[in-house]
């Protein structure tokens, strides 16, 4: 299992082709992405702002969402998780935990100090892309 923040998966929508949707790819390649109700919740709200909308047809977004969907497995983390300076990250934890994560990809510096988090290894896109 592998978790993508939503950070990552807006720069992999926003540039196709970018380090993000490189990763995103070898990700789907490699093993099965893990989701949960909240970090798809974040996902949705944030390409729907209206300075990513603008870049994003409904279209294209829906496309993406389903894409990203496609295969992957859905998880309900029964145990909370208050390890992240910023309180907004630790979903990402969460699911990390509850699936069992090979690793957690991100491009947010709050989750990637806490490299790696109870032995699950936090990387950016580019050094998933190298180890993978």
């Amino acid at each position: 299992m592998i978790v993508i923040d939503a950070s990552t998966i807006v720069s992999a929508a926003l540039i196709p082709d970018s380090v993000p949707w490189q990763a995103l790819m070898r990700a789907r390649a490699i093993d099965v992405l893990a989701l949960s109700e909240p970090v798809v919740s974040e996902i949705v709200e944030v390409l729907a702002r209206p300075k990513f909308a603008r870049r994003l047809s409904p279209t294209i977004r829906s496309e993406f969402q389903n894409l990203l969907f496609r295969n992957a497995a859905w998880f309900e983390p029964a145990t909370r998780v208050y390890d992240c300076r910023d309180p907004k990250d630790n979903k990402y934890l969460e699911l990390a935990l509850a699936s069992t994560a090979s690793v957690l990809i991100t491009s947010d510096s709050d989750l990637r100090d806490l490299h790696p988090w109870r032995g699950i290894p936090v990387m950016t896109p580019k050094e998933f892309l190298r180890t993978s």
